[in-house]
C-alpha cells in the first residue's frame, strides 16, 4: 500500500521529542508498504532534507521514509491564536499533498486535532482512499479542562473532533480514556484499536547505566529526573514544592533532574531561584541517542501531570514507557491507568495529587530502600519486554493499518 502519513512533528532518534511515527513509519516499510511523511520543519527534527519546489518546503529520505516537511514556524512559546494559526496552515498544506500524491491510505496522527483536515476534506471531495485517525489527546475535554474558555475556539475543537471521527474508516487511541471518549462520538461500528505508546528496547537499556556527571549532581545523590515538555499540562511546580520540602527537610542528596523544554520553564526556573533551591538542576532538550543515557543512569523516573481528572485515563506519556525500558522505577503524582500499572506491577509508587509532602516522603523512603529499587526497575524492563515492547505495538499498528482494505 502507499501510505500518506500525517504527523505535524515528526522526527527520528536524531533529534528531539517522541519517535512513535518514525518507528511505525519503519515497521510499515518493513512490511512492504510505502510510506510518505508529512510534517512541518521544526528544529526538533533534524531532519536534513533538501528544498522542495512543489510544496515550498522541503523533502527527501530519511532512512527509506519519503519525508515532505511543509514550511512554517511552530513554537512552545507561542499564544494560542499563534498556535491555532500554523496549525491551521500545517493542515491546509496537508490537504494540497492528500489531492497531488498518490496514495491507497491517508493516515493523520493528533495532536493538533487539526491535522485530521487532509483526511476529512478527502473524503468530502469523493476520494476513494482510505482514512484512519489516530488520536494522542481528547480535543476539547483537555483545553477546556486546562483553562480555554472561549465557546468559538471550545466549538471549532468540538466539530472538528465531531467530523474527523465520521470522516475515519477506523480510529485508534493511545489510552483506555481515549477510546472510550472515541466511542461515545464515533459512528456505531467503527473499528477502534488502543495501541498507547510503547518502549524503545533497543535504545533506553539498564545496561547503559552509568554514573551521572553533571553539574550540580555529586557521587551518592540520589537523582529522580523528569524528561518531557515543562508546559501547563505537565505540573511541574509539583516538583518544585517537592523540592522546597526536602530541602528545608536539609535532605540536600535527594536531587531533581528535569530535562526538556517549553512555556513553563522560565518560570519554574525562577521559582527554583527565588526559593533558593540547591536541589534542582534543569537541563535543555537534547536527542533521543543522549537521553537514553542519562534516563537509564537515574534513581526514579517521574511520571508528574497536572491534577486534571481528563488526564488520569486520557494520556499516553512517551517518557513513562522509556523509563520501562531503561528499567529504572517511576513515581507518578497523580491517578489513572499509569498509576495502576506503577502499583499493580510493583513498578514504584503512586502518591496522591498536590500533595508535596508525601511526593517528598516517597522519595525519601525509596532512596533508602536500595533492593526495593532493584526489584521494581526489574518489574519495569520485565513489563516493557512483555507488554509495552514497540515491535510487538508496532505489529499491532501495521496489522490494524493495512487490515483497513479489507
Amino acid at each position: 500500500m502507499r501510505i500518506l502519513y500525517y504527523h505535524q512533528f515528526f522526527t527520528t532518534r536524531s533529534g528531539s521529542g517522541g519517535t512513535r511515527s518514525y518507528e511505525m513509519a519503519r515497521a510499515l516499510i518493513e512490511s512492504g508498504h510505502e510510506v510518505t511523511i508529512v510534517c512541518s520543519e521544526h528544529n526538533r527534527g533534524q531532519l536534513g532534507l533538501s528544498p522542495d519546489s512543489k510544496y515550498g518546503g522541503t523533502r527527501g529520505d530519511v532512512e527509506g521514509i519519503d519525508v515532505i516537511a511543509l514550511p512554517m514556524h511552530y513554537s512552545n512559546h507561542q499564544n494560542l491564536v499563534e498556535r491555532a494559526r500554523t496549525f491551521l496552515k500545517y493542515a491546509l498544506g496537508g490537504v494540497r499533498v492528500a489531492f497531488s500524491e498518490p496514495h491507497d491510505l491517508l493516515f493523520a496522527t493528533s495532536t493538533p486535532l487539526t491535522a485530521g483536515l487532509p483526511g476529512i476534506a478527502m473524503k468530502l471531495f469523493g476520494r476513494r482512499s482510505i482514512f484512519v485517525f489516530e488520536v494522542r489527546d481528547l480535543w476539547p475535554e483537555l483545553p477546556r479542562a486546562l483553562g480555554v474558555t472561549n465557546p468559538l475556539v471550545l466549538l471549532g475543537m468540538d466539530a472538528l473532533e465531531w467530523l474527523s471521527y465520521r470522516a475515519a474508516d477506523r480510529c485508534i487511541g493511545l489510552a483506555p480514556g481515549i477510546v472510550r471518549g472515541i466511542e461515545r462520538r464515533a459512528r456505531r461500528g467503527l473499528p477502534i484499536s488502543m495501541i498507547p505508546n510503547g518502549c524503545d528496547l533497543d535504545l533506553f537499556q539498564p545496561k547503559l547505566r552509568a554514573p551521572l556527571r553533571l553539574e550540580g549532581i555529586a557521587d551518592g545523590d540520589f537523582v529522580a529526573g523528569f524528561t518531557g515538555a515543562h508546559g501547563i499540562a505537565n505540573g511541574l511546580d509539583a516538583v518544585i514544592e517537592a523540592a522546597i520540602v526536602l530541602q528545608r527537610r536539609g535532605l540536600e542528596a535527594i536531587k531533581f533532574l528535569l530535562i526538556g523544554e517549553g512555556s513553563e520553564k522560565a518560570g519554574l526556573l525562577q521559582r527554583a531561584k527565588e526559593a533558593g533551591l540547591r536541589n534542582c538542576i534543569f537541563l535543555p532538550l537534547m536527542p533521543k541517542l543522549e537521553l537514553a543515557k542519562i534516563t537509564a543512569s537515574l534513581d526514579v523516573g517521574l511520571q508528574i501531570l497536572k491534577d486534571v481528572p481528563a488526564f488520569y485515563y486520557g494520556t499516553s506519556p512517551n517518557k513513562f514507557f522509556d523509563y520501562l525500558a531503561a528499567g529504572i522505577p517511576v513515581l507518578t503524582n497523580y491517578p489513572g491507568w499509569i498509576a495502576d500499572l506503577v502499583t499493580t506491577h510493583d513498578l514504584g509508587v503512586a502518591v496522591p495529587p498536590r500533595e508535596p509532602e508525601a511526593f517528598a516522603d516517597a522519595l525519601l523512603a525509596m532512596s533508602r530502600e536500595p533492593s526495593r529499587l532493584e526489584r521494581q526497575g526489574c518489574n519495569a524492563r520485565k513489563l516493557a519486554e512483555t507488554e509495552f515492547g514497540r515491535g510487538l505495538l508496532a505489529e499491532r499498528f501495521v496489522r490494524f493499518l493495512t487490515s483497513s482494505s479489507d
